[in-house]
């Protein structure tokens, strides 16, 4: 692969069955419009009951739109601010009802309203059924540790807020040997990624052009292998 390959890969978006303003079918087709090969559609879910409702929608969008488009859609959750107890059993319970990626909204600084309970980074990073860590905010490097050891990728986020603590994910992950990802957490159009904007957020976390190029072009096809979604056609030749 060379640095021409410029894919957009995004497994953290939302839509009107969360927080997001766009159907699960628009955000597809402005995905579309940005240059995606991947994107994984991944509501809140923050509290058990919203789990069966929001993914009997999203496979259904997702199975559509991988036949029809040529886009890879994932539907997933992402859970947000749940007890710490019920992380791992809410992730096992998302697999069930059909959720192909599940992420953890984690311990990002943003603002008192995203907060996640202390200690949501670690029992993330310690569950077997989770494959992202979203925003984790003041990341350590112990989490970084057991995110490796379980294969859990590392969100860096080109969302404003979320995005204030990088340029520390990414030294805690590349401390850790831990691996990342370039996410866009969009709930409107105008928060997709573009080819320049993820090469933007990752060479602005502190990282050199060859780590980049490893970050938002080999790790996102590791995880689409991970989650069996990788297609032929996005293999590395």
């Amino acid at each position: 692969m060379t640095e021409r390959t410029r894919d957009v890969f995004d497994f953290h978006t939302h839509t009107t069955l969360s927080d997001g303003i766009m159907a699960p079918a628009e955000l597809l087709q402005h995905a579309m419009d940005n240059g995606y090969k991947a994107i994984a559609v991944t509501d809140h879910v923050d509290e058990l009951s919203d789990i069966e409702r929001i993914l009997e929608v999203l496979v259904r969008e997702c199975e559509q739109a991988s036949k029809t488009m040529d886009i890879v859609a994932i539907p997933g959750v992402e859970l947000t601010n749940l007890p710490l107890d019920l992380i791992n059993d809410a992730a096992i319970k998302a697999r069930q009802a059909g959720a192909q990626i599940v992420i953890v909204h984690g311990e990002t600084i943003r603002n008192s309203k995203d907060l996640a309970p202390r200690g949501t980074n670690l029992a993330a990073v310690r569950s077997a059924h989770v494959d992202v860590l979203a925003h984790p905010g003041l990341l350590t490097e112990e989490e970084a540790k057991i995110a490796r050891q379980n294969g859990i990728y590392i969100e860096l986020s080109s969302r404003r807020g979320h995005s204030l603590t990088n340029g520390h994910v990414a030294r805690m992950a590349v401390a850790a040997g831990a691996s990342m990802v370039v996410n866009s957490d969009a709930h409107i159009p105008e928060e997709l990624l573009t080819a320049l904007l993820a090469d933007h957020v990752a060479r602005g976390a502190g990282l050199d052009a060859q780590h980049a190029l490893q970050i938002l072009q080999y790790n996102p096809r590791l995880l689409l292998g991970k989650l069996g979604r990788l297609p032929a056609s996005l293999a590395v030749q």
